[in-house]
């Protein structure tokens, strides 16, 4: 009896414990419920169309057109006539072979992509035979277009996400074979470009065939499209830099003085961003021709190559010595003793504002010992510590040495040599100023930004500050910017120094240096540099404003192996600036000849007469290791001559 209720009672309980678990997993927890439904549910995601991007006056620079995926299904699929087909698709025999069987394998019941990225001309051309083909279907989506090829190093490009990408994805956006955006401004505003997927979700059978809407809808979003970007660009003043920049080799940035945006960005020679559109085996044909060009199209120079600044460099060297008191407007005279740099023929002695007028060499060796050697410390050595020391925080000051931080990626901070750098290079022998001294024109160690030189010319028109330059002037509406562009940044030097320099930067193009920018009734002010170059012909450079008062536009022009500064940067500048004010240019004969002429044919070095290409662009890590690898010296006793750079 007590065995028979023993196991009457066991089998209630063991009943008892399955219906309050089935209870709760079929009534209370809907985990299970989740988990069957997900094999019976398609997710299908709808992506976002990317954001636009417009110029300062709503020029499109960069769109969306349709492009059209071909899907197979290989249970349904059927040819009448195979060599009709693959006319019609442009494929071989062998890849429609091929693109079958990987399907097959992947499933015989689900679509597999057999065509991908078809334009819409091509499109056209098998729209209206699609039905003869059963077991195909397409499927648009949107990809980029730039409907004007300019601007491409700063607007960059997309590229399909790679596993790397996939990794560092923290937030689980990024797909297989989603786009991103790999350089320029499509990279530093992806997250504003790309906008947000929509998704729905289907009841499917076992064979993957759509049965309805889950839950009628519940769960479904919307796709999100990307914002619009206005960019500070002038579209106009963009492509007639890059027709004067045509088979040259280096850049031009131009700035607005009173907010920092960018007006205009070449580095030259460009490409066609046309070309790295898309996906597949031609684009990346493309990728790789453009990666293999002895001209380095994909460098994108105004942001990443340090260059000489040259004579540029005698406006910071004249301010600083103005605010250290070691010259002054008044009673500075110095004559051209070419004793260590030399120089070229103009009057002498000179006052500051002259020294600028003429470019002279030997004054800014002077003036540059003056800033260094200031006896503050016991020793010549030690001097000169201190006085680099100070001198390398006024060139911060001015946006030289670091990065700027402007809104595109991949932006370098050029080198200033500081007193840890020359430690480091001459690995504990003392140094002084007889190492350093070819600093004082801008040459030796230091490397400057085309957008740092620009940056300069802005920091000369706004008489002592900046606004750090940005590409992008509104997010969806003008005005909508980082608040960071709009902070000012003081370079702490006494404003009537600056209009006194600047004086002397107008002389320059009205009768010193740069006499071939100049236009009557538009006071340009400017300051031309010749930055020697070891593998071969010098550096054009040239940094101005105009016009003197109220200034609009402050530009750098940089053109490797072009020689003197006045001959071709300050001419292009001063084409550049008359464009962008007048929207016009009257001196059709000088622009007729920069467009015509050509600094990328073949060259040879000067001293081995060996074949060279013209890019001569040293980074700053191969800098670094060019000085820090050398065998240690004691210093020199004496200066070596330096050869004019005017």
């Amino acid at each position: 009896m007590n065995r028979r209720f023993v196991i009457r009672f066991a089998i209630f309980a063991v009943s008892f414990i399955f219906l309050v678990k089935l209870f709760f997993l079929q009534v209370l927890d809907h985990e299970y419920k989740a988990e069957a439904d997900n094999n019976a549910l398609l997710r299908i995601v709808h992506h976002a169309v990317r954001g636009v991007i417009t110029d300062r006056y709503g020029k499109l620079l960069v769109t969306n057109v349709p492009v059209f995926d071909i899907y197979i299904i290989p249970k349904d699929f059927s040819l009448k006539d195979t060599a009709q087909f693959c006319a019609l698709f442009n494929i071989s025999k062998e890849e429609l072979i091929d693109k079958y069987h990987k399907a097959k394998q992947h499933s015989r019941h689900k679509p597999s992509l057999f065509l991908k990225d078809l334009r819409v001309e091509h499109f056209a051309k098998i729209r209206d035979r699609m039905d003869e083909f059963s077991g195909l279907f397409e499927k648009a989506r949107m990809v980029r277009e730039y409907p004007h090829k300019s601007l491409a190093n700063a607007l960059g490009y997309v590229k399909e996400v790679d596993k790397k990408v996939l990794e560092q994805d923290k937030e689980g956006y990024y797909k297989p074979g989603d786009l991103i955006g790999k350089s320029g401004i499509e990279a530093s505003y992806e997250h504003v470009l790309r906008g947000k997927r929509g998704v729905t979700y289907n009841y499917v059978d076992v064979r993957q065939v759509i049965k309805g809407s889950y839950r009628n809808g519940a769960f479904d979003t919307l796709p999100e499209n990307g914002k619009t970007l206005i960019a500070s660009v002038d579209l106009e003043l963009q492509q007639y830099g890059e027709l004067l920049m045509q088979n040259k080799i280096g850049s031009i940035v131009a700035i607005e003085p009173a907010t920092g945006e960018i007006l205009a960005m070449i580095s030259a020679p460009s490409y066609d961003p046309n070309k790295l559109t898309g996906s597949g085996k031609e684009v990346s044909q493309n990728y790789a021709m453009l990666v293999n060009d002895v001209h380095r199209p994909l460098y994108n120079r105004t942001l990443m190559a340090p260059y000489p600044p040259g004579s540029i460099l005698k406006l910071v060297q004249a301010l600083i010595g103005l605010q250290e008191g070691v010259i002054d407007t008044v009673s500075t005279r110095i004559p051209c003793v070419q004793d260590v740099v030399k120089c070229h023929s103009h009057p002498s002695p000179l006052d500051v504002r002259g020294s600028i007028q003429h470019s002279c060499n030997p004054f800014y060796h002077r003036v540059f010992h003056r800033i260094i050697i200031q006896e503050k410390a016991k020793s010549y050595v030690e001097d000169t510590r201190i006085g680099l020391a100070k001198w390398a925080q006024y060139l911060e000051k001015f946006g030289l040495g670091k990065p700027l931080g402007s809104d595109l990626p991949s932006e370098k901070s050029g080198l200033v040599p500081t007193v840890a750098y020359y430690d480091k290079k001459y690995k504990g022998y003392p140094w002084k100023f007889g190492n350093i001294y070819s600093l004082s024109i801008g040459q030796g160690e230091i490397g400057v930004l085309p957008i740092q030189m620009a940056n300069l010319a802005a920091i000369m028109a706004n008489r002592g500050y900046y606004y750090t330059p940005h590409i992008i002037k509104g997010i969806g509406e003008p005005g909508n910017i980082d608040p960071k562009y709009r902070t000012r940044h003081e370079t702490g030097i006494k404003r009537e120094f600056f209009e006194y320099v600047v004086s002397g930067m107008e002389q320059v193009v009205r009768a010193g240096t740069a006499r071939r920018a100049f236009i009557p009734d538009l006071p340009i002010c400017g300051k031309t540099g010749t930055a020697q170059n070891p593998h071969g012909d010098d550096h054009s450079v040239f940094i101005g404003f105009a016009p003197k008062h109220n200034p609009k536009i402050a530009i750098a022009v940089y053109v490797e192996n072009a020689g003197f500064g006045g001959t071709w940067a300050a001419p292009i500048a001063s084409l550049m600036i008359e464009k962008y004010i007048r929207r016009s240019i009257s001196r059709k004969y000088l622009e007729e000849e920069i467009i015509r002429k050509n600094f990328m044919m073949p060259r040879k070095e000067k001293s081995s007469g060996k074949a060279w290409a013209a890019t001569t662009v040293i980074t700053q890590k191969q800098q670094e290791r060019k000085t820090t690898n050398i065998q240690p010296l004691p210093p020199p006793t004496v200066a070596l001559p330096l050869r004019s750079d005017n």
